[in-house]
C-alpha cells in the first residue's frame, strides 16, 4: 500500500509519513505496511544517509543480528558486519518490503491541517480519501527546488543525529580544510592531520589516516581516551599513542584554526599544530526542528522531546518518535538495536486508537 509519489503538483494522502529514511525509520514504515497501512518515507539525503556517512571501512559494533529489522535475516560472513555490508542489506529490505523512499527531499515544515467548522471535518486539502483522517501537512523540498504537500494521519519523526554537528564555536571552523565527518584516509597520505575529539569516530578515523601515511595528531578536552572507546580498538590505539605513532594532546582545547594550522590552549599554554586537514569528530545534537515548528515540548536539560516511551507517541495526537531522536543529548542511549521496535510500538498505539 505504498502511497504514488505522482508529479510535484499532485499531492497524495498517506496514514503514516516516516520522516527519517535511517534504519529505525525504515522499521517504523514496515511496521505500518505490515498493518496494512499506506506509508511514505522522507530523507534529505540518500537510503540511511547516516550510515553513508560513516568510515568507508567502518565495522559496526553490534552484530549484525541485533541491527536487522523487518525480521529480515542479516547474514554476514564475519561477526560484525561492515559499513557496505549494512548498506546492501538496507536497500534489499527497502527493495523487499517496495518501501515508498522519497530520497534527497527535506521535509520543511510540518502543521496541523485545519479543521472545516461547517462540517466539522479535516478540510478536504488533498487528494483522495484516507482510510484515516488527516492529522498533519508536511511540504518538503525535493533537490530540484520544487516544493509538494503530503497530508497524512501519523508523523513519525525519526531524523537521528547527522545532521547538526555539535561545533567547537572557534574561529576558521568554516574553511574549506575543515570536516566534521570522516569517509577515509587515502587523501591525507603525508599530510599533517588533527582530528579533534577522543571518543570512537576519533579514534577510528586516526587509526585509519595513520595506516594511510598521515601525521595524526588528536586533540581532546579530556584527560585521556573516552570510557566508551570500543574495547577492540582500544589496545591498538593506546599503543600507537605510546610508541609516538599517532601524537595526542590532552586537556586541550582548539581556540582557533587557520589555513595550515590548529591554534590549541592547554595545560602548557598556547600553541600551534600544523594541519593541512581537520576532522571535528565532537558529535552532533539531534534533529528536533520539526518537533519545535509543532509545539512538541522539549526538555531544556536533557534534550529529550516529551514522549511515552512504551508508545513513542508525543503530547499531540499523530506525532511519534523513532530512533536516537528519543534520547536527546544522550546519543549512546538508542542504538539501531533498541531503536528498531519503535515502529510496532507505534502501529500498535495507532491501531488500538482506531477500535
Amino acid at each position: 500500500m505504498s502511497a504514488s509519489a505522482g508529479p510535484a503538483d499532485a499531492p497524495v494522502q498517506v496514514d503514516v509519513a516516516v520522516v527519517g529514511a535511517g534504519p529505525c525509520g525504515l522499521a517504523a514504515a514496515i511496521a505500518a505496511r505490515r498493518a496494512g497501512m499506506s506509508a511514505l518515507v522522507y530523507d534529505r539525503g540518500c537510503l540511511v544517509n547516516g550510515i553513508a556517512s560513516y568510515p568507508t571501512y567502518m565495522s559496526f559494533f553490534s552484530t549484525a543480528e541485533r541491527i536487522g529489522i523487518g525480521g529480515v535475516p542479516f547474514i554476514v560472513a564475519t561477526d560484525k558486519p561492515t559499513r557496505r555490508d549494512a548498506l546492501a542489506y538496507y536497500r534489499g529490505v527497502a527493495d523487499l518490503y517496495d518501501l515508498d523512499v522519497r530520497q534527497y527531499e527535506r521535509v520543511e515544515s510540518l502543521r496541523a491541517v485545519r479543521v472545516d467548522p461547517r462540517a466539522g471535518r479535516p478540510e478536504a486539502v488533498l487528494g483522495a480519501p484516507m482510510a484515516r483522517p488527516a492529522r498533519w501537512l508536511l511540504r518538503s523540498e525535493m533537490r530540484t527546488g520544487a516544493v509538494r504537500d503530503v497530508a497524512a494521519h501519523a508523523v513519525v519523526v525519526a531524523t537521528g543525529y547527522f545532521g547538526r554537528p555539535n561545533r567547537l564555536g572557534v574561529p576558521g571552523e568554516s574553511l574549506p580544510h575543515v570536516q566534521h565527518g570522516y569517509l577515509e584516509g587515502h587523501s591525507a597520505w603525508r599530510e599533517p592531520v588533527v582530528i579533534v575529539g577522543g571518543a570512537n569516530s576519533a579514534v577510528d578515523a586516526a587509526l585509519d589516516m595513520y595506516r594511510a601515511g598521515a601525521r595524526v595528531t588528536m586533540v581532546h578536552f579530556g584527560e585521556g581516551l573516552d570510557s566508551n572507546v570500543k574495547p577492540w580498538v582500544r589496545p591498538d590505539i593506546e599503543a600507537r599513542l605510546r610508541e609516538g605513532s599517532i601524537a595526542a594532546r590532552f586537556g586541550a582545547r582548539v581556540v582557533a584554526i587557520e589555513p595550515d594550522a590548529v591554534v590549541v590552549s592547554g595545560p602548557d599554554g598556547t600553541s600551534r599544530i600544523p594541519a593541512t586537514q581537520v576532522y571535528t569528530m565532537t558529535g552532533y545534537l539531534p534533529e528536533t526542528g520539526l518537533l519545535e515548528q509543532v509545539g512538541v515540548p522539549i526538555d531544556e536539560a536533557s534534550g529529550i522531546p516529551a514522549h511515552d516511551p512504551l508508545t513513542m507517541a508525543t503530547p499531540l495526537a499523530g506525532i511519534y518518535l523513532a530512533g536516537v531522536i528519543a534520547s536527546g543529548n544522550q546519543a549512546n542511549r538508542i542504538f539501531i538495536e533498541n531503536g528498531r521496535d519503535h515502529g510496532d510500538a507505534i502501529v500498535a498505539h495507532l491501531q488500538s486508537s482506531w477500535r
